[in-house]
């Protein structure tokens, strides 16, 4: 009837901000690639049951547009609000990563992963 998002662009959106996110994580996390890895995955599923959840929650909710006009403005109110709210999501999960990164618990757990690992993939 009007036209919609399909599946395989949330799958798209996904994978390039876990492919474009990697960098960012593992200078965050001070070169500690498999941490960085494994956060960045987590985002990534986290990224994709947020949608599902919110896409099929808001589906039900609102007055069924009657004409094409309707139609779009229901779309555009479905999808505008999915965005906003993984946009707000982002910031705050960047924000809570660079907190995270100063605060005095990683600095703890980075010496010991780097004594663990020798010093492997992790920076002093």
């Amino acid at each position: 009837m009007f036209p919609r998002l399909e599946p395989w662009y949330y799958v798209w959106v996904g994978q390039t901000l876990h492919r474009n996110g990697r960098v960012f994580l593992v200078e965050n996390f001070q070169g500690q690639e498999a941490l960085a890895d494994s956060i960045n995955h987590l985002l990534l599923v986290g990224f994709y049951l947020v949608n599902f959840g919110f896409v099929s929650l808001a589906l039900r909710y609102g007055t069924k547009p009657t004409d094409l006009v309707g139609a779009f403005e229901f779309l555009s109110t479905k999808v505008g609000l999915v965005v906003v709210i993984l946009g707000f999501m982002h910031f705050t999960n960047m924000r809570l990563l660079v907190r995270y990164r100063t605060s005095k618990i990683f600095k703890v757990l980075a010496a010991t992963a780097n004594d663990r690992l020798g010093g492997i993939g992790a920076e002093a």
